[in-house]
C-alpha cells in the first residue's frame, strides 16, 4: 500500500492521521514463508518535521501461524508493531551529514509515496524472535522415537554417555571377568 507524503513534505507542522490495510497474506524471510492469520489495519501519524522530512509513527497488530521451534506444533504468535521512522523526500541533497537518513528512507519511499507494506515487512524483521515457544516449559520432543514430551513420557531411553569416560570405559570392559 502507498501512501502519498507530498502535502506532508511540503506544508509545515502538516500532521495527518490515517488507517491503512496492510496487503500481504504471507511473510517471507530466512526462515521461509509465513501465513497471516489475522491484521489489523496500520494506523500511521505522518508529522512534518523540518525541510522535506516526516516523521512515520505506527503500530499494528499481525498474528502468524508459526511453529514451536521444540515441539513442532502449531501456535499463533502475535507481533504488536509500534514503531516510529524518519523519511526524507527523494529531491532533498543533503549538504548537513544526513545521507545516511536519506538512504534509509530510500527503502521505504517510492518517489513522494511512502511504501507501507516495506515498512511493516522490516519491523516484523527487526521483532523476529529468536526462539519460539508453544509455552515456557515445552519439554519438546523425544529424540528416539519423537513422541512430544509435552502429550506424555515415552520409555525410551535417552541416556547419551560422556565420551570424555570412553577411554574408562574401555579399560573396566577389557578387564571384566568372564
Amino acid at each position: 500500500m502507498l501512501v502519498n507524503l507530498t502535502d506532508v513534505f511540503t506544508n509545515e507542522g502538516q500532521v495527518q492521521e490515517l488507517e491503512v490495510s496492510y496487503v500481504p497474506d504471507t511473510f517471507t524471510n530466512q526462515l521461509g514463508t509465513f501465513s497471516i492469520r489475522e491484521k489489523s489495519p496500520v494506523a500511521l501519524k505522518l508529522s512534518n518535521i523540518g525541510q522535506s522530512k516526516a516523521l512515520v509513527q505506527g503500530n499494528a497488530k499481525i498474528t502468524f501461524m508459526l511453529s514451536c521451534d521444540r515441539c513442532l506444533r502449531d501456535v499463533d504468535y502475535t507481533f504488536d508493531l509500534s514503531f516510529d521512522s524518519v523519511v526524507v523526500s527523494p529531491d532533498v541533497i543533503s549538504d548537513d551529514g544526513n545521507e545516511i537518513e536519506a538512504e534509509d528512507s530510500a527503502v521505504l519511499m517510492e518517489g513522494y509515496h511512502l511504501n507501507v507494506d516495506e515498512l511493516i515487512n522490516n519491523e516484523l524483521l527487526l521483532n523476529w524472535p529468536m526462539k519460539i515457544l508453544c509455552r515456557e516449559d515445552c519439554k519438546g520432543i523425544c529424540k528416539v522415537c519423537g513422541k512430544n514430551r509435552n502429550d506424555g513420557d515415552c520409555s525410551c531411553d535417552d541416556f547419551v554417555p560422556d565420551p570424555r569416560m570412553a577411554a574408562i570405559k574401555d579399560l573396566f570392559n577389557a578387564n571384566k571377568e568372564v
